[in-house]
């Protein structure tokens, strides 16, 4: 039987490229600063150009759809079709009268959508330039990799979610953009989320983070992604442990200003109570054969998004490997901090854990 450790904690004050399967900003820091430990990047050219397609697509002709598209098609000549059939989920068999009824309906159910998204979204400038530095830090990392050079702002139906290593995500890499699903970034309070098809589809501990402030943190991670693809050969709890912290790792390092409780996806009482109770997880973890567990309903709780870590208690995280696997990563570059990033992703788990002689207490 497993052994159960309660998380305490005081709560603080204050592709496609590689399109992911679909199932039916604040920025708190100047970018012009530098942070610390962080290299001077203000000499890397980005180019990212937006294009905002959700204006282009409702400004469609309901009435004559199929005679909008090849304007649409001209200059959006790789999105539209990923659009329509990855994220709409038409088919090319379909045909030209189903798919225009298909887009007209889209086109009034989510009006009211487009509209909210207009007024949160004017002017989308401060999320680009932080998405634009955290890839000037992918380019001084890693020379070689070509980096998308378009952004898209896109609004989808509210199921179109995309699955990502570290949780799903509304916003995608595409074959040549990094594309922003704006109906998933409407403030976690929006009405559009309160609904109780939507709080099925999105329970809250999803949609508290459908805000503007996490779109750079999404796009970042769909780079981190690109850069490191998934290996579906990842088994054990440590080795998924391992993946996450090198994504978290490599997260850290292309946006060195961003708080970590954006980038882990915990609360700031959630990520507190981690670290005081670091020990008592990583114990928790080696006390009932974890680490090396490959089965699917025994490690599920540990590596998935929830409410929380159900054999960890009420006050933890859900996907607790993401902390975990992140902790032990930096423990290893703490000690080897020659190593680069490139050649972190291709050490093994079983040797990153080793060599950094991770024991919290």
């Amino acid at each position: 039987m497993l052994q159960t450790v309660k998380i305490n904690h005081q709560p603080v004050s204050g592709t496609m490229r590689k399109l992911y399967l679909l199932l039916p900003s604040i920025i708190m820091l100047s970018l012009g600063c530098r942070h610390s430990g962080a290299p001077d990047v203000s000499g890397i050219q980005v180019r990212l150009e937006l294009q905002r397609f959700e204006q282009d697509f409702f400004a469609t002709d309901s009435n004559n759809i199929s005679a909008s598209l090849p304007a649409l098609q001209q200059k959006y000549p790789v999105f539209l079709s990923d659009f329509v059939q990855n994220i709409l989920g038409l088919s090319l068999s379909d045909s030209a009268e189903k798919s225009d009824a298909a887009i007209r309906l889209f086109l009034h159910d989510y009006a009211i959508v487009k509209k909210n998204a207009d007024s949160i979204f004017k002017n989308f400038d401060p999320q680009k330039q932080e998405i634009e530095q955290g890839l000037r830090y992918a380019k001084y990392y890693f020379p070689s990799y070509h980096a998308p050079e378009k952004l898209i702002t896109f609004i989808g139906p509210l199921d179109a979610i995309f699955q990502t290593p570290t949780g799903k995500t509304g916003d995608v890499i595409t074959r040549d953009a990094l594309a922003v699903g704006l109906q998933l970034h409407l403030g976690a309070d929006a009405e559009l989320y309160q609904s109780q098809t939507a709080q099925t589809l999105f329970p809250k501990y999803v949609s508290r983070k459908f805000s503007p402030q996490y779109i750079p943190v999404n796009c970042i991670k769909n780079i981190v992604d690109d850069i490191y693809p998934p290996n579906p050969a990842d088994r054990t709890l440590l080795d998924i442990c391992i993946d996450k912290g090198k994504r978290l790792y490599l997260l850290d390092k292309f946006m060195p200003g961003t708080p970590d409780s954006l980038k882990t996806g915990y609360t700031a009482a959630q990520l507190k109570g981690c670290y005081e109770n670091e020990g008592l997880i990583w114990s928790f973890l080696n006390q009932n054969d974890l680490l090396y567990n490959s089965d699917p309903l025994r490690i599920q709780s540990y590596v998935e998004e929830g409410p929380q870590t159900q054999e960890l208690g009420e006050g933890s995280p859900g996907q607790i490997a993401l902390f975990i696997g992140w902790q032990i990563v930096k423990k290893y570059m703490d000690k080897f901090p020659d190593t680069t990033p490139d050649a972190l992703l291709k050490l093994s788990p079983s040797a990153i854990l080793a060599e950094s002689k991770y024991k919290p207490r």
